[in-house]
């Protein structure tokens, strides 16, 4: 099993006026033999496209240069044929005689090898042991065009960034003069990150900058991406007890087995688990939010909260961080049970376990909740993590 996993994130900033975005991401994730015979390796592809100017027609480009260049770039191609595969593909530009958008492409495996690709996007940003640095670049001259390699090398808690030109011309005629400048955008992302965030986060964070000196109104599709060199982490989740009382005991321990970070929701399921782990449970008196039961504790249990109201609140706040165009912060200071749940499964974890029992609740009685949407809830949940790029697993009993 690997110890460690590759997380990715990225946002999107519109030009100003226009309702689809000039850029594109794709990302596909798959399995691949290793080199020595051993079991198969799981590769990340990260393509950002940047189409030729704005609205539909860069939308359109952008897309098709990213969703051929991630499909050849999985399948084990190299990147001359790529190319030669997009400048055959893509029509010509009549104004500028240019057939295709520009891209950065990373490659990269579990234990943090691979490549990153670029051609006519800002350099990538290497976020490395706690500071912004430079890769080393080759120039590959491939049909004419120049196409700069790097290899990657990653140790745990590294980044690397890849942006469209967006991020470097934020600002101009409104807050700089000359746009941003690339040793001015790495001084931001040395004083606000750490190797602790999520790629996602990260990514966001600098968007949300150069939406501030865009003065919220880009003049460029903006688009940043970010990949991030991430140690193993993997949360059960234990919602609702089992239908078989007699499978109580069984049922936590598989729960508790294996995990790195362990939670629980819902009062009655907290009391399951605490009997058979033969602890207290202790809950808090404190309300942060209004809205969202307060929090309980178990020893050996990382986090105990509510069951179904908690979970709305997860399903709401997972909706704005899988959007690519949502500013928001993605950690969460907030102590309240859905914020808490939200930075350990969004932030920290890499692999998710649910265990969902399917017991009814008889405290439930009466009102409009069933097992019903309890199982909704953890399936829109699960879905959401799945897009977020999290490994999911639900288990129903």
């Amino acid at each position: 099993m690997a110890k460690h996993c590759v997380e990715y994130g990225y946002t999107s900033l519109n030009h100003y006026g226009e309702e689809l975005c000039g850029d594109n991401v794709e990302i596909s994730v798959q399995e691949q033999p290793s080199a020595d015979g051993g079991e198969p390796e799981r590769w990340t592809t990260l393509v950002l496209a940047d189409g030729l100017g704005s609205g539909v027609k860069a939308n359109i480009l952008s897309t098709l240069t990213s969703k051929i260049l991630c499909t050849m770039v999985a399948g084990g191609a190299d990147m001359e044929d790529c190319v030669g595969t997009i400048i055959q593909t893509l029509p010509v530009c009549k104004e500028r005689q240019v057939a295709y958008s520009t891209f950065s492409v990373i490659h990269v495996n579990e234990r943090g090898e691979g490549h990153l690709f670029e051609f006519d996007n800002p350099e990538a940003i290497w976020y490395h042991q706690g500071h912004t640095a430079d890769l080393q670049r080759n120039e590959l001259v491939i049909f004419d065009k120049k196409v700069y390699h790097s290899d990657l090398h990653l140790d745990e808690g590294d980044m690397v960034f890849v942006m469209s030109d967006g991020t470097i011309h934020a600002g101009i005629g409104q807050m700089l003069n000359f746009g941003w400048q690339r040793k001015d955008i790495m001084a931001h992302l040395d004083h606000y990150i750490d190797s602790h965030m999520s790629a996602r986060a990260a990514a966001c964070l600098l968007a949300s900058a150069c939406n501030d000196l865009y003065l919220d109104k880009p003049g460029d599709d903006t688009t940043v991406a970010a990949v991030r060199f991430c140690p193993r982490c993997e949360v059960h989740i234990m919602v609702g007890p089992p239908v078989d009382k007699e499978r109580d005991a069984e049922y936590v321990q598989r729960f508790m087995d294996g995990a790195d970070k362990r939670i629980v929701c819902g009062g009655t399921t907290s009391q399951v688990v605490a009997r058979c782990l033969g602890r207290q449970l202790k809950t808090s008196f404190d309300f942060p939010d209004k809205d969202v039961p307060p929090i309980g504790f178990i020893d050996g249990i990382d986090l105990t909260t509510e069951g179904v109201i908690t979970l709305r609140r997860l399903v709401a706040l997972s909706e704005k961080y899988v959007s690519a165009k949502d500013l928001t912060p993605k950690t969460y200071a907030k102590k309240d049970g859905g914020s808490l749940l939200a930075n350990i499964i969004f932030e920290e974890a890499t692999h998710v376990v649910f265990f969902v029992g399917q017991n009814v609740n008889a405290a439930h009685a009466g009102l409009e909740i069933d097992i019903t949407m309890k199982l909704k809830l953890v399936e829109h949940i699960a879905a959401n993590l799945r897009q977020m790029g999290k490994v999911v697993t639900v288990n129903y009993d």
